[in-house]
């Protein structure tokens, strides 16, 4: 981190410090994308939606039957139980 002036150093600080709420208002999008996108789109995708709800702590099994259904709205229902708190 010494070739970053002390803005830059703040800004990735800030972006590490809020990267939870990033990941879920980006799984909140990609869920909406999914509703709409068809085609190789779609499987790139659901791989983001994975990666993402790893990082946010969804459960293990859950993931799993999301990525079985490949039904938008499982998808929206994780992002809705995330938001209210009941996953964390």
């Amino acid at each position: 981190m010494a070739d970053y002036s002390n803005y830059q150093k703040d800004v990735i600080k800030r972006y590490y410090d809020n990267r939870d709420s990033i990941d879920q208002q980006r799984l909140s999008e990609l869920c909406t994308n999914l509703f709409l996108t068809d085609g190789k789109k779609k499987a790139k995708l659901w791989e983001k939606a994975q990666e993402l709800m790893e990082r946010l702590n969804v459960p293990a099994s859950r993931i799993d039957h999301v990525l079985k259904s490949e039904d938008p709205a499982v998808l929206a229902e994780v992002v809705k139980d995330i938001e209210s708190g009941a996953i964390r």
